[in-house]
């Protein structure tokens, strides 16, 4: 890969609701991505995604579960990241909250390093919902472009 200068922007947390196949859904997304360049540094695309247990009557899940979770979401969030904020492994994309489900989307620079963060808290059985995960080659940010168009307001499909 050619060297390349990468500014790291700040997040910039964006709330999108949506229904899907007739259920509702809450997306905080980092709009910061939307014109971040140069997006081939980050060419990995990670999806980690849990089954939530505890909902509420709108498939949402419970302050409970919302509880459990969150801290989990935030330990995964700065152990995918790394230690260095100028340099991160990974930079949030996406957490979204839809049919029974909770997915942190990331994009990422060295897939392997991540990799091997999950493998880790797996092999560990440090996390209070089982999961799933899917570590993509995506230079084009394919996998991204629902996030990114709902980001700059295209109605995503």
């Amino acid at each position: 890969m050619p060297r390349m200068r990468v500014v790291v922007p700040e997040e910039k947390p964006v709330l999108v609701e949506f229904t899907q196949d007739g259920l509702p859904g809450i997306a905080f997304m980092n709009g910061a991505l939307v014109e971040f360049e140069p997006k081939l540094v980050f060419r990995w695309h990670l999806s980690v995604m849990l089954e939530l247990e505890e909902l509420n009557e709108n498939g949402r899940p419970s302050r409970l579960e919302r509880e459990m979770v969150d801290p989990f979401g935030e330990a995964l969030d700065d152990l995918l990241k790394g230690p260095d904020p100028e340099k991160p492994n990974a930079l949030f994309l996406a957490r979204i909250t839809w049919n029974t489900t909770r997915e942190l989307i990331y994009r990422v620079y060295d897939a392997a390093v991540a990799n091997r963060t999950l493998e880790e808290l797996i092999s560990a059985k440090s996390y209070p919902r089982e999961f799933d995960y899917r570590i993509d080659d995506d230079p084009d940010w394919d996998l991204a472009k629902w996030h990114l168009d709902a980001l700059r307001g295209i109605r995503p499909s």
